[in-house]
């Protein structure tokens, strides 16, 4: 693996104080019913490696401030740490532009669908909800939020990508 530019770590540390940001303005980012805006940001491994470690400081950051603590910072910033390593993995397989999305979109969703409950079962007063019921919540937040708000994010970055402005993001 090259080691990063500069260009890359600037374009990491914006990615993760955004992803911050996203999250702590968002009266809905943490709970069993949930909705993290900044998960949009989780279809970036699709174009860049870099976004992968800064997505993971961007979630155990915003975790440890805004959620339930280190149990949250592990199990959530693990589960966005797998899903980014799967999407990036999913961007370098699949050329295909729709395909690229709708399948690298998926890891995000299964990752913190199935992930992000185990904080509620190891946090009692979270939530008087089943496993079940909070995956289910947990994932239609996400799904929602990686499927629509990702797909303007992702869309963009393709058609910038093809101007002569999209030499600054590549």
């Amino acid at each position: 693996m090259n080691k990063f530019s500069t260009k890359m770590l600037c374009r990491a540390g914006i990615i993760a104080a955004l992803y911050i940001v996203l999250t702590l303005i968002n009266p809905i980012s943490f709970g069993p019913v949930q909705m993290r805006v900044s998960e949009m940001l989780v279809i970036l491994p699709l174009f860049y490696v870099e976004s992968i470690p800064a997505l993971f400081i961007g979630c155990a950051l915003s975790d440890i401030i805004g959620g339930f603590g280190y149990i949250d910072m592990l199990i959530g910033g693990g589960a966005t740490l797998l899903a980014a390593i799967a999407t990036y993995i999913i961007g370098k397989a699949i050329k295909n532009v729709w395909a690229r999305f709708f399948v690298g979109a998926l890891p995000p969703v299964l990752f913190n669908a199935f992930l992000i409950p185990i904080i509620f079962l190891l946090i009692p007063e979270a939530t008087d909800q089943t496993y079940m019921f909070n995956v289910m919540t947990v994932g239609v937040g996400e799904l929602l939020s990686v499927y629509v708000f990702g797909a303007v994010v992702y869309f963009a970055i393709v058609r910038l990508q093809k101007t002569k402005a999209g030499n600054l993001f590549s």
